[in-house]
Parts: structure tokens; sequence; C-alpha cells
């Protein structure tokens, strides 16, 4: 297919040049916003690294009982609604490698951006949540 054919095409059919276009545009906000965020994306071998060479400290954002069904070893469990940067659990950690996580990575990924204007200075999030843990084959911990 050459130049000529494409924009023929684009031609006859309006709608789904825009509807590439659209979605071309959308993929390219959501890449160059990702580049641009206060915090890191970690995949999940990535993560064991932290947790092994830095001692990681790793804050899970699950609901309590979901936590209790499973959690990465040696996380700290904290609900989404009593989140706050300036926590008692979180305190003495605002040098130390922190690394959010909750079931999907939605709320994970809140948290990081709060606790990164709240001043910690390395600041992580497991991109996929625990779902991506369990799809890497990685242990989890059942109970508190």
């Amino acid at each position: 297919m050459n130049f000529e054919e494409l924009l023929a095409f684009a031609g006859r059919h309006p709608m789904l040049s825009l509807g590439l276009a659209g979605l071309t545009l959308a993929i390219v906000y959501t890449e160059v916003a990702r580049l641009f965020r206060p915090y890191k994306a970690l995949r999940p071998a990535e993560l064991t690294g932290l947790i092994n060479r830095e001692n990681a400290l790793v804050v899970d954002l699950s609901p309590t009982a979901d936590f209790d069904k499973g959690h990465i070893a040696g996380s700290r469990n904290v609900a989404p609604s009593q989140f706050d940067p300036e926590n008692k659990q979180l305190a003495g950690a605002r040098s130390l490698p922190v690394v959010a996580v909750c079931r999907n990575g939605q709320a994970s990924a809140d948290a990081a951006k709060r606790l990164k204007k709240a001043g910690f200075e390395k600041v992580y999030w497991l991109d996929g949540g625990i779902a991506a843990w369990q799809q890497a084959d990685l242990p989890l911990v059942k109970g508190r």
C-alpha cells in the first residue's frame, strides 16, 4: 500500500480515519504523560529486586479482607480511605524506597502521586498491582 492509496482510503472512510487519529493521539498522550510522572512504575520482578537490594517499604492499599487473602511478604496494609502520607506507619520511610500496591494498580497510582507530593524521595508503583504479581507466579502471604 502506498501513500496515495492510504489517502484514497481515508477519503472514502472519514469516520474510520478520524477514529484512528483519535486513538493514536490518546495513546501518544498517555505515553508522554507516563514519562513525566513524578513516580516510577515497576514490574513484579523489579519490585522483588528493590525489596531485596534496598529494603523497600511496600504499602498495600487493598481492603483488609483482600489483604488477609494474600499480600506481598512484608507489606503494610493501609486502607485507601485512611491513606495519608503523614501516617505514622510511613513516617520513618521518607528516604527509603516506598512502593504503593493495590489489587489492580488503580488506587496505588494515586497514592504514589500523593507520596511524591508529600516529599517522599523514592516513590514507586506496582504496575498492574497484586494481579500482575500473581501473573508473574510470585508468592503471596495470607493472614496478617
